[in-house]
């Protein structure tokens, strides 16, 4: 079905278009909707050039070795574009990507987002603000994989979602608004699970972690130094 007014404004490179465009590019948008654990599309898929953004829900982007093992590149929520490929590259998906909820995915047709551009050229800029962004992140998980310590990147996975998705004050600490599985730790910086829960163990007076994914801040302080690489 296509996309409510409402929808295309909650996309975030689109938030500042007129209803008027917003109403010229509703013919060109489709909505999909995914269940939880739904494939969108696997690794080497071959996309239509299209806009693809989130609607409603979490998407995770991963990739798999070889040998079957599991990186998360990032999850991405409503308003968050994905498969820039698509888009602007050779329309190859250079990543799986999966429903982490029940979501809604938002596609929007190439020349019709271009018109767009041509009307609110600060689309295209958002657009690469974002995209470059994410290649920037994607940079410093690499390196970090390569040449810093396990705990070292466990430290600021957890500041990265704390920074961006924000926390909640307790009487215990600093609650993490968005939920951290061990797997989903373990394999966003590039360890085992076992060893995940190792590393959360070791630093239970700084971090505490509760069924779920549940990760609360004891000592934002020395969160700060681990990260830092100013504790051993």
């Amino acid at each position: 079905m296509q996309a409510s007014l409402a929808q295309i404004a909650q996309i975030k490179v689109l938030a500042d278009l007129e209803i008027a465009d917003r109403i010229t590019l509703q013919p060109y948008t489709l909505v999909q909707s995914y269940g939880k654990g739904e494939i969108i599309f696997h690794e080497g898929d071959s996309l239509p050039t299209k806009l693809y953004a989130v609607a409603s829900g979490v998407i995770k982007v991963s990739k798999t070795a070889t040998t079957g093992k599991e990186t998360i590149l990032r999850n991405l929520g409503t308003g968050e574009i994905f498969a820039a490929p698509a888009l602007l590259g050779n329309g190859i998906s250079p990543a799986t990507v999966t429903a982490e909820s029940d979501c809604e995915i938002l596609t929007i047709e190439r020349n019709a987002l271009l018109t767009a551009i041509q009307q609110k050229p600060d689309i295209a800029l958002r657009m690469l603000v974002v995209f470059n962004n994410r290649i920037q992140q994607l940079h410093e998980t690499v390196h970090g994989l390569v040449s810093e310590r396990a705990i070292i990147r466990l430290a600021r996975l957890i500041q990265y979602f704390a920074t961006t998705s924000g926390t909640e004050t307790t009487p215990k600490g600093e609650k993490l608004k968005e939920k951290l599985s061990y797997y989903r730790m373990a394999r966003s910086i590039g360890i085992t699970y076992e060893e995940c829960v190792r590393l959360i163990k070791s630093i239970n007076s700084i971090i505490s972690y509760h069924r779920g994914g549940e990760i609360t801040i004891i000592d934002i302080h020395k969160l700060d130094d681990i990260a830092d690489g100013n504790i051993e």
